[in-house]
């Protein structure tokens, strides 16, 4: 697939990162054509920090890094998942995961 084709659209797109292994969701950040190239080369995420409106590579400072497994596009080719194999917990709080913050278990 011509992943400039993703961008079309949209200079950001969501991409969910997602423990190849355990197939537990990690965390969810956002891509830009450069971002993903960079995740292509490097075959570890990098995102583009909206906040700080630079791109960075998931584990730059604490070393737990994301090792792409494969990366998969949606169905109306605006997001992405990410299969990876964390090198550490993936939460900057020391989770494994970002999202273990339940706020409704039915």
């Amino acid at each position: 697939m011509n992943i400039s084709k993703l961008f079309d659209k949209y200079d950001l797109i969501p991409a969910v990162a997602q423990d190849a292994d355990t197939e537990q969701v990690l965390m969810l950040g956002f891509v830009n054509r450069l971002a993903l190239e960079k995740t292509l080369e490097t075959k570890t995420a990098h995102f583009w920090s909206r906040t700080r409106d630079k791109l960075w590579q998931k584990g730059e400072t604490s070393g737990n890094v994301l090792n792409i497994v494969s990366i998969a596009v949606d169905c109306y080719e605006n997001s992405l998942l990410y299969r990876v194999k964390p090198a550490g917990p993936t939460c900057h709080t020391g989770e494994v995961s970002c999202f273990f913050k339940e706020i409704y278990h039915g």
